[in-house]
C-alpha cells in the first residue's frame, strides 16, 4: 500500500532541515529513486548516528540498511510532520534508542543553543553566539553589535514558535516573556494571553521538542498570608495580585510536565532585578531602578512606595549567574527554587545614593495599588536550599550593587 507513494523534497527545503523528532503523524513512504528524495535521505541519515536495531518501523516495512562511512542509505518509512511550510521532522519508532535528534553532535560539551523570550526587557539583554533573541517589538540600534541572532516572535503564537525552534536547533527556551505586576493589573486580559497562555505554548513547545526549559517565578508568587520575613522554599502561596497567580499557575504547570513527561523544567523565584541596562518595564520593585537615573539626571526622585517598605532585591549580575540551566539535574532536589542577595527600603537605597550624590533627595508619594502590592511579598526570602543544593551565591550586597550602577549610568551619559 506504500509502493505508490512519493515523497519528493525540494532541495531549497532540504537545507532548512534543522531539526528531526519523532512524531505521531500517519506514515508516508519514502521512494528511492527519485534524486531530490534520495538526497533528503542522506542529508537526513548524515546527522543520525543510528544502529540498524534502533530502526523499527512498522512490520509492512521492508528495511535495507547498508552502512557507508559514517552516513546511512535506505529505503524506509518516514514520518512526516509539518511544522512550517519549509520544516520537516522524521520518525522511526518511539520505542528507537533514539528521541531526539539535534542538528549538532551529541557530545555534551558542545555549545548548546538557547532561545530567549521576551529579550528586549530587563532579563534577556544578554549576548552571544549560541543565544537566539526573540521578542515582539524592533530591537533598539545599540542591539546591532550583539552577537545574538535576534528574530520576532509573539509568544502567544504557538506554530510561529515551533518554527523558531526548529529552524534554530534550539535545545533550551530562557522563558522571559512576561507582563509585569503593576502593568498586568492594568491590563488583567494580556496578562492572561501572554502569562497564561504563552507559558502554556512555551511548556508544550519544549515537551514537543524536548527542550530544557528555564521559566522565571517572582516573590508575587506569593500573598499576604505568607510567613514574610525568610520566606520558605515550600509555603502558603496565595497571591492577590494576577501576575503572581500566573506565576503560581507557572511553577506548578512547570512541575507538572516535569513529573507527567519528564520535561526538564527549572524556575527561580527572583526578587527585584536591578540592572543599568534598560528602563523600568512596570514592575513595583522597578523604583530601585529608576532612582539611579533620576538621582543622576534631576538629583531628587519621587517614590511610589512607603520608606520602610523592605522587599527583596538583586544586581542584574547575579541574577544572570543564578539562572541554573547547566546545572546536572541529579543534583536538585527541586524544581523551584527561591533565589534572592540583599533586602532594602526606598529610604536605605537613598541613603546609599548620596554617598555619591550627597545632596540627593527623595519624596514620597504613595501609589496604592502599587503599595498593596508590595505589602503582601516577602521581605526577606531563604534561599538556602539553592546555596546547598548547587552552590548559589550571590557577589552584590546593596553598596557594591550601588557603585556598579553608578559606574555604569555614568560612562553611559558620557559617551552618549
Amino acid at each position: 500500500m506504500y509502493d505508490d507513494l512519493d515523497y519528493i523534497v525540494p532541495l531549497q527545503k532540504i537545507l532548512n532541515v534543522e531539526h528531526l523528532l519523532f512524531s505521531t503523524s500517519s506514515w508516508i513512504s519514502v521512494s528511492n529513486t527519485h534524486t531530490h528524495t534520495r538526497a533528503f535521505l542522506d542529508f537526513l541519515l548524515s546527522r543520525i548516528e543510528v544502529q540498524c536495531n534502533a530502526l523499527k518501523l512498522c512490520s509492512s516495512c521492508s528495511i535495507k540498511v547498508e552502512k557507508k562511512k559514517s552516513k546511512f542509505s535506505a529505503k524506509m518509512l518516514l514520518r512526516y510532520v509539518a511544522i512550517s511550510p519549509i520544516i520537516y521532522a522524521a520518525k522511526f519508532s518511539t520505542n528507537s534508542t533514539i528521541c531526539k535528534i539535534m542538528n549538532k553532535p551529541t557530545n555534551d560539551s558542545v555549545e548548546k543553543k538557547i532561545l530567549i523570550t521576551g529579550a528586549l526587557g530587563q532579563l534577556g539583554q544578554v549576548g552571544k553566539e549560541n543565544v537566539i533573541m526573540s521578542d515582539i517589538v524592533k530591537p533598539p540600534k545599540t542591539m546591532e553589535d550583539k552577537l545574538s541572532p535576534y528574530t520576532y516572535l509573539d509568544i502567544t503564537d504557538l506554530s510561529l514558535l515551533k518554527s523558531i525552534v526548529v529552524n534554530y536547533g534550539i535545545d533550551q527556551i530562557i522563558h522571559f516573556s512576561s507582563l509585569l505586576s503593576h502593568v498586568a493589573e492594568s491590563n488583567m486580559q494580556k496578562a492572561m494571553d501572554v502569562n497564561v497562555q504563552g507559558l502554556a505554548n512555551v511548556l508544550e513547545v519544549a515537551r514537543i521538542f524536548n527542550a530544557m526549559l528555564f521559566v522565571p517565578s517572582t516573590i508575587g508568587a506569593f500573598g499576604s498570608t505568607t510567613p514574610r520575613v525568610n520566606t520558605p522554599d515550600l509555603t502558603i502561596q496565595r497571591p492577590n495580585t494576577i501576575y503572581g497567580v500566573s506565576k503560581v499557575y507557572a511553577e506548578l504547570l512547570g512541575e507538572y510536565y516535569y513529573t507527567r513527561f519528564g520535561l526538564d523544567f527549572r524556575c527561580l523565584r527572583l526578587p527585584g532585578i536591578i540592572s543599568a541596562d534598560t528602563t523600568p518595564g512596570g514592575g513595583t520593585t522597578d523604583y530601585a531602578v529608576q532612582i539611579f537615573h533620576d538621582a543622576i539626571e534631576k538629583g531628587q526622585y519621587q517614590c511610589y512606595l512607603r520608606a520602610d517598605t523592605r522587599l527583596p532585591m538583586m544586581y542584574i549580575d547575579d541574577c544572570l549567574q543564578s539562572i541554573f540551566i547547566n546545572v546536572p539535574d541529579k543534583k536538585l532536589r527541586a524544581r523551584t527554587y527561591n533565589i534572592s542577595a540583599m533586602s532594602f527600603t526606598p529610604s536605605e537605597i537613598a541613603e546609599a545614593i548620596r554617598k555619591y550624590i550627597p545632596h540627593f533627595k527623595i519624596e514620597y508619594k504613595i501609589c496604592p495599588l502599587r503599595q498593596s502590592i508590595a505589602d503582601s511579598w516577602p521581605e526577606s526570602l531563604d534561599d538556602s536550599l539553592a546555596r546547598a543544593d548547587w552552590k548559589w551565591s550571590h557577589q552584590y550586597d546593596l553598596n557594591s550593587m550601588t557603585k556598579e550602577m553608578f559606574n555604569l549610568l555614568i560612562s553611559s551619559n558620557h559617551e552618549t
